[in-house]
Order: structure tokens, then C-alpha cells, then sequence
């Protein structure tokens, strides 16, 4: 068996706390946003992956660095400055409004002022269940590790292996390096072909944690093609690859059926593209 086991039910977009968890990392993004130089495919405004749950990594200010850390073993938000100094507060439940004033006057204690707008939500008290956020923290921790694992075997650039605040997905993009016919080249965004390998807490239109893989522009025949066993392709809405977060945590090698999933698609789609 392997040495990589998801918990049967982890945090989806449907549960209590997921909304507290999604106003948290969306405060962390809006802060690292505004204060962190550009980066190619909008990389300033994600969140990593770090030993107990979610990083702006070090931002800039003057000077100095600060780090913004969403600590989902012990529950809490850090902020850390290169200066040596720490602030922490404890996750639980607050509202966006509460939690956005608690951390920008912590910043403020510590002359750090990023001026970011808030972002924008209906605001009210939510809930945040130590259990369930700790079950989604051991499946996402395991995510990153696989994607880096299939990462590292990818000729080509790839992105960072992020966290996006704003659809709470886990992802990573891979370029072929040609850029698509008829789009500016300076428009990163339109311009790169590309495939998207990342996992979802569900969304209204597939109302389950799942793993996709979408590529752009869409290559003929792409859509359709062979998956391997338990995936299957998505076409309302949105067209790409889907592999079942329950299919994968039901599975006794986790982490050889993602790294199949991923490997076959992507070299189907690379094919396609050149």
C-alpha cells in the first residue's frame, strides 16, 4: 500500500467552513497582490503550499520582508518580518471584516502598510471546524507533493505549483512554448499554450472535490481521447479531463493513479499541440 492516503471526506465547497477558509486566504492574496512585483500568469497574487498549510511567501516592503502564514494545524494566521518580529492570531470563524481588521492592524503595529482594497464579500460570521480543515490540510499538503513530483518530470516551463485564493484551486500550468496564432505575444495570458493540472473543492458544476486538467487552446480530438480508469471528460460548462477526488482517496495507490492521470493527459495533449 502506499505511503500516500487522502481522507475519504474532506472540506468541499459545501461545507460550513470552507467560506471562513476561502475569506482568509483571499485577505493573504489581496495583501501579497498589492505589495509583491509582477509576475508572469498573475504568480504574485497566489498562495503556496508550506509545511502546515498556506504562504504568501516573503513579500517585500522598504527594506524589509513579511510573511503572511494560514497555519491550518495549529489554526492560526502568522505574520513574521525579517526584522524578527511575530504576530499571530487564532482562526475561528470570524468574519472577513473582523479577521481583514485584525490582521491590517497587526501590519500597521509593525509599520508595514500594503493598502489593499478588502475583498469583496458578503460579510457575516462563519464557521471553521478544526477537524475538517485539518482532513482538507493532509489531502491538499499530499496534492503539492504529487504535483511537483509530476512537475519535475515535465520538459518545458512550467508555473509554480499555487494555491488561488479566489477558486480555492490547487494548481500548475505547463507551456508547450509555442504561442497561439493570432493572439498579441506580449498577452501572456492568451498568447502561451498551455495545459492547466489542478484540484477543485467542487463548484455548482461539478458539486464534489475533483482533480481537471483543461488545455488552451483546446486541440482537436483532445476532448474524447482515452483516459485512464475512473477519469472521465467534462463538457458542460467547460471542457477538460475530471478524476473524482473520491475515486483517488478510495484507492490503495493514490498517488500512482494522480501521476498516471496526469502523465497520460498531458502527453496526449502535447501531441495534439505540436
Amino acid at each position: 500500500m502506499s505511503d500516500f492516503q487522502f481522507p475519504p471526506d474532506i472540506l468541499d465547497f459545501k461545507h460550513p467552513s470552507f467560506e471562513s477558509l476561502h475569506h482568509y486566504a483571499r485577505a493573504l492574496s489581496a495583501i501579497r497582490r498589492e505589495l509583491t512585483p509582477r509576475q508572469k500568469h498573475w504568480a504574485h497574487a497566489s498562495l503556496r503550499v508550506n509545511a502546515t498549510g498556506l504562504t504568501t511567501t516573503p513579500i517585500p516592503y522598504k527594506s524589509a520582508l513579511f510573511e503572511i502564514v494560514l497555519d491550518l494545524i495549529a489554526h492560526r494566521a502568522m505574520v513574521t518580518t525579517s526584522r524578527g518580529e511575530r504576530w499571530e492570531t487564532r482562526l475561528r470563524g470570524q468574519s472577513l471584516s473582523q479577521f481583514w481588521k485584525e490582521l491590517n492592524d497587526a501590519l500597521d503595529a509593525l509599520q508595514i502598510f500594503p493598502n489593499a482594497p478588502k475583498p469583496d464579500f458578503v460579510d457575516a460570521p462563519s464557521t471553521y471546524e478544526e477537524r475538517a480543515v485539518e482532513n482538507y490540510w493532509r489531502a491538499l499538503s499530499q496534492m503539492d507533493i504529487l504535483l511537483k513530483q509530476f512537475q519535475s518530470g515535465l520538459r518545458g516551463e512550467t508555473s509554480p505549483v499555487q494555491f488561488w485564493p479566489h477558486n480555492f484551486d490547487l494548481a500548475m500550468l505547463w507551456f508547450s512554448g509555442r504561442l497561439v496564432p493570432g493572439q498579441d505575444p506580449q498577452d501572456e495570458e492568451n498568447a502561451d499554450e498551455q495545459m492547466n493540472f489542478g484540484f477543485s473543492p467542487g463548484d455548482k458544476g461539478i458539486s464534489e472535490p475533483y482533480f481537471y486538467i483543461t488545455a488552451y487552446p483546446l486541440p482537436a480530438a483532445f476532448v474524447g481521447s482515452e483516459l485512464p480508469t475512473g477519469a472521465y471528460w467534462q463538457s458542460d460548462g467547460w471542457r477538460g479531463a475530471v478524476l473524482l477526488y473520491k475515486t483517488v482517496a478510495a484507492s490503495d495507490e493514490p498517488d500512482a493513479l494522480l501521476l498516471d492521470f496526469w502523465l497520460t493527459v498531458q502527453k496526449r495533449g502535447a501531441q495534439l499541440m505540436s
